[in-house]
């Protein structure tokens, strides 16, 4: 039989061993073999199975097997990294909170949502996400968004009785409800096995990526096209110009772009989650490299949420209590202890949170202001004895005002300004007293009370604005919140990297100025904004917010849903704070919304891209550095992979400038070896590189990944100087062995010539791979081990390069040998003359941004 005791401890652990976890259940696995099918079907991959066959039919098995090779191998490295990604995203969203209220053994205890078995009783407040199937025991103007299920957005009123169904979230007010089904018995597990093959829509990320990736596989298929008909036209066979048009194809087509960066993106989200930024889809960690405005709350994020009540201001005198924590023992000072102590107790009847001991230590339990206010209580007047409720009237961000039916009075607190004008009288010293404090970074709650005459239950029924009137000021309770002592740094950090921050907070405009001032972050001059005085037309809005350091206080909801259009309506990438119930639609408009994974509701958890573990600012500046350091690991493979394609085509187009006459430097099985020894474990290592020193010390990054810097990089500077050495080694050992123009070359020596070829574009990409590590510096001022994968990586070239020269068998097969000692010489130069040629475009660039 449910109570409202709920079970005891020992019943449930029965309950829960003979139902199990209280979760949905798993969704059927796709088997392994289906997506390395997949892997290898996609449209590259049947792109080069279809070379594939058509060399085999041409009587070309080598070149058919190469081929193949190339997708098996690209498909096995893609499966293996999307598996790791999906594993590093089921690690990652179980560091989300999943706690729930339950009364068990007769009092109320955390436990994991999970176990939750039906009989228990759950306690909700407004933010949180319904655990399970319930049935409601009590409920005070409670409100359930139900739209996951239904659609609706309006929120469902709730009352005793009524059923409330798991994973949809309590909007509004409080209750008590019965559990009545768990995991796979619930309403949504039945929703979810409908919904299961659903496929999500692809991110601007993904789209962008398919973008480039098939812009460069057409240009490679046009290009091959046009290799094909030149070859026939000076002469060769269809069977040798169909190998030459292969071998174009195979050079330029990208097989690992998308999965290396899939991998940089899950290392980066991993790499946030270590820092206490927790993504909830990888693509905005790109999106977040991007970010050029913060919308930043105050309270937990700027500040320590360590609230402390320092002062009560009555009619009789101030009362000044500190005290260390949450530990009920503080020195007290001041006149009025008594009307003091009266608004203390009338505070902690309004209020949930509580202060509890544990291990010897004073912790809050719920909200950090309203176990300050039992704090308070307990130090003025020596107790913890609290009147039984009869009736709550919650928080709301409209009202911004709670009150409590206890025994024959109504107790109220909340915002001044919607507190007093509800109070019978006021003298006019409170109100200076409410400025004088705030300016001092207090935040500020009025309480007062009122007697209730007759039977009490009229009194259930009656709304909130005939009970909440006529009421007896009781005093003004003033809150610290300390900010955190880092704050002031990391603020001029985030203005370093080119970053706009704005506070946006609920607090008094008084308040929210003196805690700006405190950390660095108002600017000059100074300007503050009170929610209520935002002009209505958008531009104008905008306008006025697009500033450093700016102040929105008393800001609502709605409001900040419109800060968030105003300033992207700008032309910014937007980040926004929130936590609240309603923050959902500004945090989901935002490009990134950053909920709070402390203090924060499910609701603003389940709207946010980002979800901060400690509710800190410096942690959102630590994930904007890691999204730029993404978003420069993916430039950095597209650089390396880019020149790397500039050396392997080169030789094509030399050949067909020359209609024939000059022999071809490389062939399509070397550079099949090229893509597969060069190309895949730097590129890794490179997707790996962590973020330099000086990424936040400029302006955000473009959003387009194939700039116009990256494309002066690659094909003015790193790819013609590679390819110059390349071709430079191919040519002197041809001329050496005395071949000239025209004449066919012998075997022997062209298969050498081609070998210092090879070695060149291998030993020049090794210098690439380091030269790419930074767009801005030379590598010998990173540190050439500071990065130890790519260290291996190289290592691991250099051991292809090996095996690819040296085994009889492979360099036959690739159609070279080991250079001569003079293409050899050449060869080697392509370390330095791809460095230099690097260095002097960086120090070029920078000259230019000097000047």
């Amino acid at each position: 039989m449910r109570t409202a005791e709920g079970l005891s401890s020992e019943r449930a652990a029965q309950l829960l061993e003979q139902t199990g976890p209280n979760q949905l259940p798993g969704e059927k696995p796709v088997p392994q073999w289906r997506k390395l099918w997949g892997e290898m079907t996609h449209f590259f991959a049947l792109m080069l199975w279809c070379a594939a066959g058509l060399a085999f039919i041409a009587d070309m098995p080598q070149l058919a097997v190469a081929i193949v090779v190339v997708v098996i191998v690209n498909g096995v490295f893609a499966h293996i990294q999307q598996e790791r990604a999906q594993h590093a995203a089921a690690k990652l969203r179980g560091l989300l909170p999943a706690d729930v209220m339950v009364r068990r053994d007769g009092r109320a205890r955390k436990v994991h949502a999970s176990e939750l078995v039906t009989g228990d009783v759950v306690l909700l407040n407004a933010g949180d996400r319904v655990p399970a199937d319930v049935v409601l025991l009590s409920a005070s103007a409670c409100a359930v968004d139900e739209s996951m299920l239904t659609g609706e957005s309006e929120p469902v009123p709730k009352a005793g009785g009524d059923s409330a169904w798991g994973g949809t979230f309590l909007v509004n007010g409080d209750a008590e409800a019965a559990v009545s089904a768990t995991g796979g018995d619930t309403r949504l597990a039945g929703i979810a096995a409908l919904t299961s093959g659903a496929i999500p829509p692809p991110t601007p990320l993904s789209l962008e990526l398919r973008r480039i990736v098939r812009v460069i596989a057409v240009v490679a298929l046009g290009i091959a096209a046009l290799f094909f008909l030149v070859s026939l036209l000076v002469g060769f066979q269809w069977r040798d110009s169909f190998l030459f048009a292969i071998g174009v194809a195979v050079a330029l087509v990208p097989e690992g772009l998308l999965p290396t960066v899939t991998l940089s993106l899950a290392m980066g989200a991993q790499r946030m989650a270590s820092r206490n930024a927790l993504i909830r889809n990888l693509e905005a960690v790109e999106t977040l490299g991007s970010t050029t405005f913060i919308c930043t709350d105050k309270t937990g994020t700027l500040t320590q949420n360590r609230m402390n009540a320092v002062e009560v201001y009555t009619t009789e005198g101030s009362v000044l209590v500190t005290g260390e924590g949450y530990a009920p023992e503080a020195e007290i000072k001041g006149q009025g202890l008594l009307r003091a102590a009266d608004a203390a107790l009338a505070a902690r009847a309004a209020s949930q949170g509580r202060a509890e001991l544990h291990g010897g230590q004073w912790r809050a339990r719920g909200d950090p202001m309203e176990a300050a206010l039992d704090v308070l209580a307990r130090r003025l007047t020596g107790t913890g004895t609290e009147p039984a409720l009869t009736r709550r009237l919650p928080f709301d961000p409209v009202r911004r005002r709670e009150s409590v039916i206890a025994g024959p009075h109504l107790f109220c607190k909340g915002a001044p300004e919607t507190v007093l004008p509800l109070c019978e009288f006021v003298p006019p010293a409170v109100k200076d007293q409410v400025e004088e404090m705030a300016s001092r970074g207090l935040r500020v709650i009025a309480v007062a009370r009122r007697g209730l005459d007759g039977p009490p239950r009229p009194w259930q029924t009656a709304p909130a604005a005939d009970l909440e009137s006529g009421m007896e000021l009781l005093g003004l309770i003033g809150l610290h919140d300390p900010p955190r002592p880092d704050v002031s740094e990391v603020i001029r950090t985030a203005r370093r990297a080119g970053l706009k921050i704005a506070m946006i907070t609920g607090d008094h405009p008084a308040t929210a100025a003196a805690i700006a001032r405190q950390i660095g972050l108002i600017g000059a001059p100074e300007c503050v904004v009170e929610g209520a005085d935002l002009p209505d037309d958008g531009q104008m809005l905008g306008a006025l917010l697009d500033r450093d350091g700016i102040v929105v206080s008393r800001v609502s909801p709605e409001q900040k849903l419109r800060v968030a259009k105003a300033l992207q309506a700008r032309g910014h990438v937007v980040a926004m704070t929130g936590d609240g119930v309603n923050d959902g639609p500004a945090l989901r408009e935002a490009d990134i919304g950053v909920a709070m994974g402390l203090s924060g509701t499910d609701v603003a958890r389940e709207a946010s891209d980002l979800v901060l573990l400690d509710d800190h600012f410096a942690t959102i500046v630590a994930a904007i550095e890691q999204g730029r350091a993404t978003y420069a690991n993916i430039h950095r493979f597209l650089t390396y992979h880019l020149t790397d394609n500039v050396a392997e085509l080169t030789p094509f187009v030399i050949w067909a400038l020359s209609t024939g006459q000059f022999p071809l430097a490389l062939g399509v099985l070397q550079i099949l070896a090229l893509d597969i020894g060069t190309d895949l474990l730097p590129a890794l290592a490179l997707g790996a590189e962590r973020p330099g020193q000086r990424i936040l010390a400029r302006a955000p990054e473009r959003r387009h990944l194939m700039d116009r810097q990256l494309m002066i990089r690659v094909f003015a500077v790193l790819g013609p100087v590679e390819a110059f050495m390349e071709m430079s080694a191919f040519s002197a050992v041809l001329f050496a062995g005395g071949w000239s123009r025209g004449q066919v070359p012998d075997t022997g020596l062209l298969m050498a010539a081609s070998g210092a070829a090879f070695t060149a574009v291998v030993l020049g990409q090794l210098a690439n791979a380091f030269a790419c590590r930074s767009a801005s510096l030379p590598p010998w001022t990173l540190g050439w081990g500071t990065n130890k994968l790519l260290v291996w990586a190289v290592l691991a070239e250099l051991a292809i390069l090996a095996v690819c020269l040296f085994v009889p068998y492979l360099a036959e097969l690739l159609g070279q040998a080991p250079p001569a000692p003079i293409g050899f010489q050449i060869a080697l130069l392509a370390v330095p003359a791809v460095l230099v040629a690097d260095w002097i475009h960086k120090a070029a660039r920078r000259r230019l941004r000097r000047s």
